[in-house]
């Protein structure tokens, strides 16, 4: 498995609104076995995205799909800059059925 945490930085006051085009945009995304959005309890602005995928060319290739190439595209104005990026491997878990 691939996984994937980061930190995204929302221009002021435009967190909510980024955060529901973020999760809007999951939708049927191949290989995506979690994907979620928080909000940063110590930070008014910051989101987390915490993912994770069968393998890096499942995620790679959800880039090219049309509904996350939308939620990029609306979401990329209310975007003020990214924090910390870490790619994990997942050994498994709640909610990862048998994706171990």
């Amino acid at each position: 498995m691939y996984g994937l945490i980061g930190k995204i930085l929302a221009v002021a006051g435009a967190r909510d609104e980024l955060a529901a085009i973020l999760i809007g945009g999951v939708g049927g995304m191949p290989g995506c076995l979690s994907y979620v959005v928080a909000l940063d309890p110590a930070d008014p602005d910051a989101l987390w995205v915490t993912e994770v995928w069968t393998d890096g060319d499942a995620h790679r290739a959800s880039l090219s799909l049309p509904s996350v190439r939308d939620a990029i595209a609306r979401g990329r104005p209310l975007i003020a800059g990214f924090g910390e990026r870490f790619e994990t491997r997942p050994l498994g878990g709640h909610g990862l059925g048998d994706a171990a």
